[in-house]
């Protein structure tokens, strides 16, 4: 294991700085920051590629030092406890940061299970609302999440930490040229005969309830502010919304909160467990 000692602010260091906090030159360099047990094991379990890890070697524990040692990395940098403090956002500086390679988006990387069930995010515009989205699919037996349009980016600091262990379990591809994606949709239909694209709508649409989800679908949701946009809501197959009290003063739900109810909705219809 190669292994170097950072003392100072140096490049080497700001480079460190940058992943964290420029999203730029996380694309530029192809890699992220991240810090937080759960995220490291779940990233290590799920075969992402650490690249290097980031300690103060006086400050590890026993898991540490298995984890420094099982994983295979290209070189490691032992920190000052000052320096991991600066570098750390965490209130009690996190003991092991990694630099893990991003990873390609391909949406035919990704195996579907027998029956799919696929989720598209268009155009997220809030850190929290991706990673709670990427939680919330995890959690409820999504295959993937689907990206499109400029959005929030998914390696940003914030949402892998609100995305917690999901966030490297759950295959997340980014679509930037709407072709690619209703040619994959296409694909998909010839595939699975039966696949159906649904988009959600706050307006009096089809209650979820009263709509078949046990076939093969993808669960289209849109902008915070904006909603689905019009060529998605055109390619969809339905749209679908979330009963609300007559009492309710409130209008819409937030994005994040109503995929998790509509996933939900879903796996009850399958009875998945």
């Amino acid at each position: 294991m190669k292994e170097t000692k950072i003392f100072s602010k140096n490049s080497t260091f700001q480079k460190f700085e940058v992943l964290r906090t420029n999203r730029n030159k996380r694309y530029k360099y192809n890699e992220f920051l991240v810090e937080g047990v759960r995220s490291l094991n779940e990233a290590v379990k799920n075969n992402w590629k650490i690249k290097s890890f980031l300690y103060d070697k006086g400050n590890l524990s026993d898991w540490a030092k298995d984890m420094i040692n099982k994983v295979n990395t290209d070189l490691n940098f032992c920190l000052t406890p000052d320096l991991m403090k600066e570098l750390s956002k965490k209130e009690d500086t996190s003991e092991l940061m990694a630099i893990i390679e991003m990873r390609e988006d391909k949406l035919d990387n990704v195996m579907l299970s027998e029956n799919p069930f696929i989720v598209l995010f268009d155009r997220p515009s809030n850190k929290g609302n991706l990673g709670t989205m990427i939680r919330s699919c995890d959690a409820l037996g999504a295959d993937m999440l689907i990206i499109t349009g400029h959005a929030v980016d998914l390696y940003d600091t914030d949402v892998v930490v609100s995305a917690m262990g999901s966030f490297f379990n759950l295959p997340v591809i980014r679509i930037s040229d709407n072709k690619v994606l209703f040619e994959y949709i296409d694909k998909m239909k010839k595939r699975y005969t039966n696949f159906i694209t649904i988009g959600t709508t706050a307006h009096n649409e089809n209650p979820i309830y009263s709509v078949n989800l046990t076939s093969p679908l993808m669960l289209m949701m849109g902008n915070e502010t904006m909603g689905l946009n019009k060529a998605f809501k055109e390619y969809c197959d339905l749209l679908c919304t979330i009963p609300m009290s007559e009492k309710s003063y409130a209008t819409s739900f937030n994005v994040s909160c109503a995929a998790s109810i509509l996933m939900y909705e879903i796996t009850r219809q399958r009875g998945i467990n």
